[in-house]
């Protein structure tokens, strides 16, 4: 079984930082940098790659990165491109250092191929980005006018975040003529100032002093803060309260609880009355996280615990408490309590992975990494001391020789079919007591090899689809299973290249690779493709991939989306279609059939016959099968020599979709020799030459044909003009036949008749018949052949009219398909007949490009 590239490089990650923990800690020194605070993102540090003297162009290779505790903020961050260490956001020291001194941030860098393992100390340097600030805008000093010279007054002291020489340096007071200002430095180095008496007050005289304390820090720029002293001169109260001891300092717990007493302060007042009643109070620059946690008792002094301590965020809190008594001028004085907090252990270990090689294959040999695993303890001393291990009944081990990471490493040969997955307890526990300890559960899934192809979940599909489908429309949906997991289970499904009646199976439908649903792309035509198959694949991502082919079967169903199409009758150049009927005819007398022609299958394409208008009902009838048009009753004299019908031919779809013919029947006495409208009806060019043989077939027949029709035009000259000879007074004019036995007709005949008095454009005369005997005088009966008559072969009645102009020869317009069709009844069409599939989209074309500009011809 051959590994990933991916878990390749994760075993060798994992085996170099094994060798490095193994081998002990790196031998370069510990770098130390200093990088000023509040710097903006990208601000430089320090070049890492080049004081670690490591190649930057494999940096981002080998991986080289930060290691921090999960949760914690990422202050700085390291450019793979170029090794600089830089500010990734903005540093505040007061927030990352809540107390003074030096605040550091310590960094962790590791680097791969070959792991390697370095600490970094970053200092935040103090910049003076705050001003010295006092507890209020305005402070109101109550002064006895018995206060003698040289008095000394403390003042709120002002606070500034910042530390060393950016902190408070100096105070200054504004030009009065009383006061003068003094400031001293506490143990602890910090200032405060006192407002010295230089001249004796006098209550009558000025009640109130106004001065403004400026407090200025030492910092570049400097920054200062002011306030506005309101100095009121009271009665003398001469005895300000005195601590017995300026500071104190206390241990306390850090699990102590509210209401835990952490001190009793006492302070003496040597004044009697209210002048001698002390009120204890924080004083006012107390931070709000001290009054958040503690609590002054105003009579008796006591230091209550408010809140809850925690020793790894402060482990010394600054109390400043004053004193102040209740007579007039009371004067605070102020005293300092230290509190030290004592750890307990009260922090579980904390479990971090700091590189997870996963999945592992199944193959790995013992002793291979797993993963690297960091544990912190934020608590001090044997609390802060943590050991790790493994549970039982799994086939992997800790190995630590670098103090808190361990590296976890398989111990024997695994099998995935045996345990395709591995949940790994592993316990942190420290040393305090009572010992906390944090469980962590690591998944190790066993990765498995490319060994399953695909199988779908049917041998085959058979999908059926309804024509005139929406194009993009869902039309079915493909599954198959890979019994492999991860990657090597994630299939892709793909349509095989090939080609459906000369398309590439592309046009017709798509496949979602993803979810194996199957789009139709075109609207699907059942009069053009009933079926069609195509093979769909699934392969997986394994590598090498493997793959699986299934058949599917597209069925497409009718739909009654063709309307039937009337063959036979047919109307000629823009008149009905017309028939002569004997009047001699007797009941049942076939007059001709209707026939006509639907593309659809099945029931759509079941059609049957109507008579839907008549002259006389009770004359006529239509067979609603074969469509055949028959007599019911023989002719009386005062029935109407022509009688006009409507035929609607429906078919059996749902909705039902019908055409209608018109129909002139003119009642003779006699039948002529003519063509009828009711002639069989033949396919266009286009659909029956639909092969090469039938081309040869046709260009044979049509040369037999154009022969025959001269050697017909010729003897028919020789007739006409033999009789023109004959007569006296013919009106028949001598470029053209016009065979006239009789005179020339008159107009109210030709309005009896209700035939066209003149052809279309176009349209030439290509023989003449002569009428019998018995038919109606002044008719030339002709077979016109024009551009459209070679789809169709009908006889169209002309009367004797003069030539035309732009008549050809007829010989010349003829074409070798157009054949003569002479009966005195016409000849009944096939009722079966339907087209093939090859000649159903030709027969579309057809119908709109042929029958449907004939459509208003059909009206009466």
């Amino acid at each position: 079984m051959g590994p990933g590239a991916g878990s390749g490089r994760g075993q060798l990650f994992l085996r170099s930082l094994l060798f490095l923990l193994l081998a002990g800690p790196p031998a370069r020194g510990q770098l130390r940098y200093a990088v000023p605070e509040e710097l903006e993102h990208g601000a430089f540090v320090a070049n890492l790659g080049e004081d670690l003297g490591l190649d930057v162009s494999t940096l981002s290779a080998r991986r080289f990165r930060i290691v921090s505790r999960a949760g914690a903020r990422q202050h700085l961050e390291v450019n793979l491109e170029n090794g600089i260490l830089f500010v990734n956001e903005r540093i505040d020291r007061e927030e990352v250092c809540e107390a003074g001194g030096t605040c550091l941030l310590h960094l962790q860098l590791l680097v791969e191929s070959p792991l390697e393992l370095y600490r970094v100390e970053v200092e935040v340097l103090d910049i003076n980005d705050h001003a010295p600030t006092f507890p209020w805008q305005e402070y109101v000093l109550e002064v006895a006018e018995s206060a003698v010279l040289g008095a000394r007054f403390p003042l709120e002291s002002a606070q500034d975040p910042d530390v060393g020489t950016n902190s408070v340096h100096t105070y200054r007071l504004s030009p009065n003529g009383f006061f003068s200002l003094e400031v001293q430095t506490r143990s602890d180095a910090s200032k405060f100032a006192e407002l010295v008496l230089e001249r004796a007050l006098d209550r009558e005289q000025q009640r109130v002093h106004r001065v403004l304390l400026t407090a200025l820090d030492g910092g570049v720029p400097e920054r200062s803060g002011t306030a506005h002293i309101l100095v009121t001169v009271l009665d003398a109260n001469d005895n300000v309260p005195a601590f017995d001891q300026p500071s104190y300092g206390v241990s306390l717990p850090e699990d102590a609880p509210a209401g835990t007493l952490v001190i009793q302060l006492n302070a003496t007042d040597l004044d009697e009355g209210p002048n001698g009643e002390i009120e204890y109070s924080f004083s006012g620059h107390a931070p709000p996280r001290v009054r958040e946690l503690f609590h002054v008792e105003p009579r008796s002094g006591q230091v209550l615990l408010k809140g809850r301590l925690d020793y790894e965020r402060a482990s010394l809190h600054e109390l400043y408490v004053q004193a102040k008594d209740r007579g007039p001028s009371a004067v605070a004085v102020h005293c300092r309590v230290l509190v030290h907090l004592l750890d307990v252990n009260d922090n579980a270990p904390e479990v971090t992975l700091t590189s997870v090689s996963t999945p592992v294959l199944e193959d790995a040999p013992p002793g291979t990494v797993i993963a690297v695993i960091s544990v912190l303890d934020r608590d001090s001393g044997d609390n802060g001391r943590v050991s790790c291990e493994v549970g039982p009944n799994v086939p992997f081990e800790l190995r630590s020789s670098f103090r808190n990471y361990y590296t976890l490493v398989t111990t024997q040969a695994l099998d995935r079919e045996a345990v395709p997955e591995y949940n790994v307890s592993i316990t942190a526990r420290d040393m305090g007591s009572p010992a906390l300890l944090t469980r962590s559960t690591l998944t190790i899934p066993v990765s498995d090899v490319n060994d399953n192809a695909p199988r779908f979940l049917q041998p085959s599909y058979s999908v059926y689809v309804m024509e005139n489908n929406a194009p993009g429309a869902s039309i079915c949906s493909v599954s198959a299973l890979d019994p492999d997991c991860q990657q090597n289970a994630y299939l892709s499904y793909s349509i095989a290249d090939g080609h459906i009646h000369g398309m590439p199976v592309g046009t017709y439908v798509s496949i979602n690779s993803d979810s194996g649903h199957m789009y139709a792309l075109r609207s699907l035509d059942y009069e053009q493709i009933r079926s069609f198959q195509i093979q769909v694949q699934a392969q997986d991502a394994g590598f090498p991939p493997l793959s699986a082919n299934v058949t599917v079967h597209i069925f497409v169903l009718d739909q009654n989306d063709n309307a039937p199409v009337i063959v036979s009758p047919m109307p000629r150049n823009g008149s009905v279609a017309t028939e002569l009927v004997p009047r001699s005819a007797r009941p049942g007398y076939l007059v001709g059939t209707v026939s006509a022609v639907d593309a659809d299958a099945g029931l759509n394409s079941r059609l049957s016959y109507q008579l839907l208008q008549a002259t006389d009902f009770t004359l006529f009838s239509v067979a609603s099968d074969t469509g055949e048009l028959r007599t019911l009753r023989s002719f009386l004299e005062q029935d109407a020599s022509r009688q006009q019908l409507v035929v609607q031919v429906r078919d059996g779809g749902q909705p039902a979709l019908s055409a209608t013919v018109s129909l002139l029947l003119s009642v003779v006495e006699t039948m002529p020799q003519t063509l009828s409208d009711f002639s069989e009806f033949s396919l266009p060019p286009e659909v029956s030459s639909s092969s090469p043989l039938t081309l040869y077939l046709l260009v044979s027949l049509g040369s037999i044909s154009f022969t025959f029709l001269l050697a017909i035009l010729i003897l028919t000259a020789i007739r006409c003009r033999g009789e023109r000879h004959s007569r006296q007074g013919d009106s028949c004019s001598p470029p053209r036949c016009h065979c006239c036995p009789g005179p020339r007709p008159s107009s109210d005949g030709l309005k009896t008749s209700n035939l066209t008095a003149q052809p279309p454009a176009g349209t030439t005369a290509a023989t003449c018949l002569d009428v019998p005997a018995g038919g109606p005088p002044g008719y030339c009966y002709k077979v016109c052949l024009g551009p459209e008559s070679a789809q169709s072969d009908f006889m169209f009645l002309k009367p004797c009219s003069p030539p035309r102009n732009n008549e050809k020869d007829p010989g010349k317009r003829s074409r070798p398909d157009q054949h003569l069709q002479v009966s005195k009844e016409a000849k009944q069409p096939n009722t079966d007949w339907l087209p093939s599939s090859t000649q159903r989209p030709a027969l579309k074309r057809y119908q709109i490009q042929h029958w449907g500009n004939r459509g208003s011809r059909w009206k009466g």
